[in-house]
């Protein structure tokens, strides 16, 4: 058997290259949309996708199913529960695949989605202990899929707890301590509150230290999972939505077309979201008044999706020779609405001065004398409310970013404002946002809420 785990950090997500070295058959399982690796690692090691599988129709990233599909013949799997706008094969609860030697078992394991299955690995055909198991978003190591991303569209996270309890004990814990576990995300995704960095464990290591599967009983276990889950990003609603459907192909080699700085300036006055990819330190020298600031070294796709709709157009300013990896990694998410790139942008800035903006930056101890001078300063804690329980600066309000869009009037543009996070990727999204929306005295905090509180200690 060839196993191949597949990590995209920047969307803390996991997808799976299984193939059978007797028969050159494979399978990739919950694919990332551009699917190049996939088709490169199959290609070297003489085997042919058969099968795309996917656990579940996935909120936080845009699947490449269909991109895969496409390039090798390939037929889409989900569970018979599913109901896409497409082809796909229905497999039931029980069912086997067989590879050759090689052999899949698909379980439903209902729970964070009512299509939700896991699937077991067996090395050989009459193996009794299995090899691993794909437990897509149902479990995670430390944690288990969130029962209340569906809530908004039919389904009350009660219900969906109810089901994933099931799941667990009766579709996942049954399976030996020594099996593997591989999930679909690991620490940093929004699918889960207590995700570990751990990119695999057992069922026995979950077993022992899973805070869910320890839960006594079933009252308990769903009064665990829902509560304190970090908010979902914006576009998790869309991108579930857009999963189930036949839609456009991404053709991850297009660059974006170029775009002079009058071009970029019409497409914003026509509605159009500058956003500017390079780090907060960069955009903080000079940047193009009312753009983005989502830094491609950070959760790019992420963040763009919680502070960017999807039904606008996107023009991209980056370091020059990253504007095709901003392309794609917003179509990670489905956001394919990018209509160019700002060509030669430090060129252009230099031309348009007048059009510059700097970015002001609080160190620790700045924003002190500031809030010493400025009775009404307005700090925002931009962090999510488990981050924020566990520390805030004093008169801060918590308004996590991805929130921010939709909360904005909650604020005053009129009073001076600093924005802090944890780090000061965050702060700069959010400080960058507000002055979009005619805030005229905002700064973020370097360091974030660590370097506020490391300040504190050392006064």
């Amino acid at each position: 058997m060839k196993f191949n785990q597949y990590y995209l950090d920047c969307l803390s997500h996991a997808s799976y290259l299984i193939g059978d070295e007797s028969t050159g058959r494979a399978v990739v399982v919950d694919p990332q949309r551009d699917v190049s690796e996939y088709l490169s690692d199959s290609a070297e090691l003489g085997m042919r996708i058969e099968l795309v599988i996917e656990t579940h129709f996935h909120a936080d990233f845009l699947s490449g199913h269909l991109e895969l599909a496409a390039a090798t013949g390939a037929k889409i799997v989900y569970s018979s529960v599913a109901e896409p706008e497409f082809d796909f094969m229905a497999v039931e609860d029980g069912e086997r695949y067989s590879l050759g030697q090689v052999q899949l078992e698909f379980r439903h394991t209902p729970g964070h989605t009512p299509e939700s299955l896991s699937i077991v690995i067996y090395e050989h055909p009459y193996d009794t202990q299995p090899y691993g198991v794909l437990t897509g978003d149902t479990l995670f190591v430390g944690d288990v899929g969130r029962p209340d991303l569906l809530a908004s569209i039919g389904f009350s996270r009660e219900e969906l707890a109810d089901k994933l309890y099931d799941s667990l004990h009766d579709k996942l814990m049954t399976l030996p301590d020594t099996t593997r576990v591989y999930p679909a995300h690991g620490a940093g995704s929004a699918c889960g509150k207590n995700l570990s960095t751990d990119l695999w464990s057992t069922m026995g290591e979950q077993r022992r230290t899973n805070y869910a599967l320890r839960a006594g009983d079933k009252a308990t276990f769903m009064e665990l999972v829902t509560e304190g889950q970090p908010p979902a990003p914006g576009y998790f609603v869309y991108d579930a939505i857009l999963n189930r459907k036949d839609r456009a192909l991404l053709d991850e080699a297009q660059m974006p077309a170029p775009m002079t700085y009058s071009q970029v300036r019409e497409a914003m006055n026509a509605g159009a979201m500058l956003v500017d990819g390079r780090t907060p330190e960069e955009f903080a020298r000079g940047h193009l008044r009312g753009a983005i600031n989502i830094g491609l070294e950070g959760r790019y796709a992420e963040f763009a999706g919680s502070v960017v709709r999807p039904d606008v157009d996107i023009v991209l300013m980056t370091e020059p020779g990253m504007e095709r990896e901003g392309k794609n990694r917003l179509a990670r998410i489905g956001f394919d609405r990018v209509v160019g790139y700002l060509a030669e942008p430090y060129q252009t800035m230099f031309t348009h001065r007048d059009d510059v903006e700097v970015a002001s930056r609080l160190t620790a101890n700045g924003l002190g004398e500031r809030m010493a001078d400025v009775p009404e300063l307005q700090i925002v804690d931009v962090r999510n409310p488990g981050e924020a329980a566990a520390g805030m600066i004093a008169g801060a309000v918590n308004i996590p970013v991805g929130q921010l869009p939709a909360r904005v009037d909650e604020l005053d543009p009129r009073k001076p404002t600093v924005v802090y996070c944890a780090g000061g990727y965050r702060s700069s999204v959010a400080a960058s946002l507000l002055r979009q929306h005619g805030f005229a005295d905002v700064s973020d905090v370097l360091g974030g809420y660590g370097a506020w509180e490391a300040a504190v200690q050392n006064a």
